[in-house]
């Protein structure tokens, strides 16, 4: 399938410089780490924004650029208008918030999204105010890990031509660091002018919104056990069978019907618990990605059961009704 060239290189460019943020940010000793990953960062944002733009757009170039009237001979504007060039007689492009207000407009971006973007750019712009960035590093990787988590999941909302499973994108936890760093570290006043923002962009978090993220908590422990007891895994329909503890399964299905009732409520505008509802839940209980029948009693053969859901069952009932 022919792919338009622009859009084409916009994706390519994205992804480079989102791999470009997490490279620098992984070296183990970098003094500008936090900024120079908001700038990139930022950067792929705002091409994969705009490659977005342009594909819904079938491609008009237009739809990306910065638009102005053609003069006609009287010195009046017409109603046909042509692009803005910069200084050096190239067409000047849209910013990403043109692009983020645009979207949101369009209601095809969440505003948990918004935020988790608009307080990346707050870093870049206010970067060189971070003199003794030491004091916030954890907050503004917490912001890094939902920034990344939020790129894979639009990627694979808007069905770019983009292949995830050839790229690893993930940041190298903070470990090892010394308590007295952070003792000795004075929080300026920029700095936290920085995390009173983010503080307002989270009490305002759309709490019903279970696939974007603003920030990821970060919380690591250290036991003395062998890590060849806890070894991580991915779903494969062909892969080996494993099991799961009890415990593994509460934090894998964690709602109840009653939270999905509730939730629904708050995150549909047209929602009804109706025959409708009963029989999308139905197509869920088939997936045992979405639905586990936990036993109540475990150690009980004879115990009574009941169902529990993975929050990725939002993607199957968002097709299904229209959020607020």
């Amino acid at each position: 399938m022919k792919v338009n060239k622009t859009y084409r290189s916009l994706l390519d460019k994205s992804i480079a410089s989102m791999l470009s943020a997490i490279e620098i940010y992984n070296k183990p000793n970098f003094a500008y780490r936090e900024e120079t990953f908001s700038i990139l960062a930022v950067n792929a944002w705002e091409l994969l924004l705009k490659a977005y733009i342009l594909k819904i757009n079938k491609y008009n170039l237009n739809s990306i650029y910065f638009l102005e009237p053609v003069k006609k001979k009287n010195g009046q504007n017409s109603t046909r208008k042509k692009p803005v060039l910069n200084n050096i007689g190239n067409p000047k492009t849209i910013t990403i918030s043109d692009a983020l207000i645009r979207l949101t407009n369009q209601r095809r971006v969440s505003q948990n999204l918004v935020d988790s973007i608009e307080s990346i750019i707050e870093l870049r712009d206010n970067a060189v105010h971070f003199v003794n960035e030491k004091s916030m590093a954890k907050e503004i990787q917490e912001l890094g890990f939902a920034c990344i988590k939020n790129y894979m999941s639009i990627i694979k909302r808007w069905e770019l031509e983009i292949d995830l499973t050839v790229y690893n994108f993930y940041l190298m936890p903070l470990a090892y660091i010394d308590s007295k760093i952070y003792a000795d570290t004075v929080i300026t006043s920029e700095s936290q002018n920085y995390i009173d923002f983010i503080k307002s962009k989270l009490k305002n978090k759309d709490t019903t919104d279970e696939e974007f993220d603003i920030a990821i908590s970060i919380d690591i422990n250290f036991k003395k056990t062998n890590s060849f007891e806890g070894l991580g895994f991915v779903f494969d329909k062909d892969g080996v069978k494993i099991n799961l503890s009890e415990e593994d399964v509460q934090k894998n299905f964690p709602l109840t019907h009653t939270d999905i009732l509730k939730l629904c409520k708050l995150r549909y505008s047209d929602f009804k618990a109706d025959k409708g509802f009963n029989q999308y839940m139905r197509t869920v209980k088939q997936n045992s990605k979405l639905h586990y029948m936990r036993k109540l009693d475990p150690k009980n053969p004879k115990s009574s059961k009941k169902p529990f859901y993975n929050t990725n069952i939002w993607q199957e009932l968002d097709t299904h009704y229209n959020k607020k």
